[in-house]
């Protein structure tokens, strides 16, 4: 199987068939990223197509420094954090559909996650959700390997503590 990084070379040089062959391997991977940080499926969908976008429109720029995964999850925490500040502009109440919550199993690990603290929060999703490793984490966030690794375990254990049911954390006091 051709690389990610040789893909988007031969995208590059002008292969259609690449960049479509890009998109297959990434267009999953990312509307999930968006959709587990977002309320709506349709902007979810519209952020996906829209990182591809930016890959097209930034095709000359592109240098092999980094994995093509990293390269596309760096656009597309750019592309996140410009939603959130529009949301934040538009609307500071965010609407949930109480129908989706209750039929969504994942509604307490969701509560619990919007508990943790904002950084916290997206290397543990990063790590366990998109499956990125340490050092992919490190250079998309552009902080140490170590730094990753401290940040990672505390989220881990507040995450473990939201989760835990109250009368679970007043017997352990």
């Amino acid at each position: 199987m051709i690389s990610d990084e040789a893909l988007m070379l031969e995208f590059q040089g002008g292969s259609r068939e690449a960049f479509e062959e890009l998109f297959a391997r990434y267009r999953e991977p990312l509307y999930g990223f968006f959709r587990r940080r977002l309320e709506s499926k349709e902007r979810a969908d519209d952020l996906t197509q829209e990182t591809f976008l930016a890959v097209i429109r930034a095709t000359s720029r592109y240098q092999p420094r980094a994995l093509v995964r990293t390269y596309l999850y760096g656009i597309a925490l750019k592309l996140l954090a410009a939603e959130r500040r529009r949301d934040k502009r538009s609307d500071p109440t965010p609407q949930t559909d109480a129908v989706d919550a209750a039929l969504d199993n994942s509604l307490w690990v969701r509560r619990a996650l919007e508990k943790l603290d904002p950084s916290e929060r997206e290397i543990l999703m990063l790590r366990e959700y998109e499956q990125l490793s340490y050092s992919e984490v490190a250079e998309l966030l552009r902080i140490p390997v170590n730094t990753v690794r401290s940040r990672l375990f505390r989220a881990r254990m507040a995450l473990k503590n939201h989760l835990e049911p109250a009368e679970m954390r007043l017997e352990h006091d």
